[in-house]
């Protein structure tokens, strides 16, 4: 039960207290000798890219500017990649790399992207989070903020999940979440767009494997909340989150708001917040705060 005065605070988006964090990072740079690919379009100037392999996964990441890690993800469901960042709501790459070392990637088996892998129908958030920390371990890092947009609030939560201890504070944007009037809306868009244009590059991958994998990922007993885990991983969360709640038909406002409500150290943003183009600067001013404020000394 949450008492009525850590309501207001929430919901009024409350400054967030500057409390820092001890935290280990291992090596700062890029595997030493190891080939740079050649940068995506739209990334900032000065991009270094690589690939992380493991196994029959090969993962494309990127990384521009110093400082403490961030690990960002841009939206676009299964399809997020690099070149969704000049488009974006808010590009952080651009927005975030004279304050922190950012992180990103193309995720795995998103269309024109360049990162590749199995079809994983036993536990895809689970092989998405694997990707993920594997890139943070090749990079040498241990200890990291995160921030996600669309899928990125689902993949934040699962990360929460298998590697609390390496989660300093997220940020958690326009969230991806079950909305009862369209229970099947990610299962039915996926099956029309991304499946069939998989199914065409890749021989090695079915249309039954796709349904299999789809049905896992976005079914089950958490079929009713941020898909990748349950209530009680988002109540345990001891890291600081920031939630930005939006309120499209695959970012449900009270799946944002709930998931703000039952972690205990959260707060929200204004909102909306991206309705005007004049209230993105406030909204990258309050990330910004949010994430210097919990950034270890």
């Amino acid at each position: 039960m949450i008492d009525s005065s850590r309501r207001s605070i929430l919901t009024s988006g409350a400054a967030v207290a500057a409390t820092a964090a001890a935290s280990q990072v291992f090596a700062q740079g890029s595997q030493a000798g190891e080939p740079q690919a050649a940068a995506p379009q739209g990334l900032p100037p000065g991009a270094k890219v690589g690939f992380y392999e493991n196994g029959n996964v090969r993962i494309r990441y990127a990384e521009i500017g110093s400082g403490f890690p961030l690990l960002a993800t841009p939206g676009g469901g299964l399809n997020s990649r690099i070149a969704v960042w000049p488009n974006a709501v808010i590009n952080i790459p651009e927005a975030f790399k004279d304050d922190f070392r950012v992180i990103t990637m193309d995720q795995r088996n998103a269309l024109n992207g360049e990162s590749t892998g199995p079809v994983p129908v036993d536990d895809p958030w689970g092989a998405f989070a694997e990707d993920q920390l594997g890139v943070m371990d090749h990079l040498g890092i241990k200890r990291f903020m995160v921030l996600g947009f669309c899928i990125g609030g689902p993949f934040i939560w699962n990360l929460v999940k298998r590697a609390p201890d390496r989660i300093i504070a997220a940020v958690v944007s326009q969230p991806v979440g079950f909305r009862k009037e369209t229970p099947n809306l990610a299962y039915d868009n996926y099956m029309k767009g991304w499946a069939p244009a998989l199914t065409k590059q890749r021989s090695d991958i079915t249309m039954e494997t796709v349904d299999r994998f789809l049905k896992s990922m976005y079914g089950g007993s958490r079929a009713d909340f941020v898909h990748s885990v349950s209530r009680d991983v988002v109540r345990s969360c001891q890291a600081p989150v920031l939630v930005m709640p939006d309120d499209a038909p695959p970012h449900p406002y009270v799946i944002a708001m709930e998931s703000a409500m039952l972690a205990p150290k959260s707060e929200v943003s204004l909102y909306p917040w991206k309705d005007t183009k004049d209230k993105i600067p406030l909204a990258v001013r309050q990330v910004r705060t949010f994430l210097r404020a919990h950034r270890p000394a």
